[in-house]
């Protein structure tokens, strides 16, 4: 069987930074399954019957996608994913108007009135990939997360000039030694017990899935704290009201804006923009150019 591509459509409601949201996921591109070009972007995803390759880029007249697919019976949950990644069902205009009711707000809406989520293809794929940023760089975590992609990535099913492989499945790195990546120990067995609870289903990152419940779950896990468990549940799970009070960017951000910036203080300064609060994550991190 053949690979087929076919156009998605990106309809969406109100304004739409694609130029920003583009930079985000390029910026924490992995080798092998992502590249960012000036133009657009494209990745790898395994689905049900076989892989696909999305790809997203800025037309002359607009946003443009299509999904390359191994299998056709794919088809419709590669258009999904891209939706979902680009947070494409949110009006964002309504989002923008409750949080420009706040002055420090404000500015920021107005600069960038359509800033939205950056999403995942694979909630599973941002939890690891999660873990492996921790206490690291952004541009160290796409390094350690090449390597991974390197060690246990699956071939890609799909010819790409560009692309090799899709990120390993959790079931692949349950047992894996990771001795390849170069981390401490204590990640390394983070991503271990992580991926074998997504794998044997003791962990389900679904967007209906309990957020409270979830969250539980997740920082009982050794090597998960807080941070994780809120930033998968905003990038991964589409929650709009996520607030990550301890992240650099978003602390930086605040200092930059005269607001209190250690994490308690943070905590209760969000509580003025709910329920949109990981909205104003995005605005926050976007302030910093």
């Amino acid at each position: 069987m053949s690979p087929t591509t076919r156009p998605i459509n990106l309809n969406h409601s109100g304004p739409l930074e694609l130029d920003w949201m583009l930079r985000f996921l390029g910026e924490r591109g992995v080798e092998g399954i992502e590249l960012l070009n000036e133009t657009s972007y494209k990745r790898s995803i395994p689905l049900a019957h076989g892989d696909a390759v999305v790809s997203i880029s800025l037309g002359p007249e607009g946003p443009v996608a299509d999904a390359t697919v191994e299998d056709p019976r794919d088809a419709a949950e590669a258009e999904t994913r891209v939706l979902r990644m680009l947070d494409l069902n949110t009006d964002v205009l309504a989002v923008g108007a409750a949080l420009a009711s706040d002055a420090k707000m404000r500015p920021l809406i107005k600069r960038r009135p359509g800033l939205r989520i950056p999403g995942t293809a694979d909630p599973a794929e941002l939890a690891i990939r999660a873990v492996i940023g921790q206490q690291v760089s952004v541009v160290g975590a796409r390094t350690l997360a090449g390597r991974l992609v390197a060690a246990y990535g699956r071939p890609l099913g799909i010819h790409d000039p560009d692309l090799t492989h899709t990120f390993p499945r959790p079931a692949d790195l349950a047992d894996a030694s990771l001795a390849e990546i170069g981390m401490p120990g204590a990640r390394k067995n983070a991503i271990r017990t992580l991926s074998a609870a997504l794998a044997d289903g003791t962990v389900v990152l679904d967007p209906a899935t309990d957020r409270d419940e979830l969250r539980e779950k997740l920082i009982a896990l050794p090597g998960i704290g807080p941070w994780t468990a809120d930033y998968v549940a905003m990038r991964g799970l589409d929650d709009p009201d996520v607030f990550l009070a301890s992240d650099l960017g978003v602390r930086k951000a605040l200092e930059k804006m005269g607001l209190p910036s250690k994490p308690a203080e943070a905590m209760r300064v969000s509580e003025r923009w709910r329920p949109w609060r990981s909205y104003a994550v995005q605005y926050l991190w976007s302030s910093l150019g």
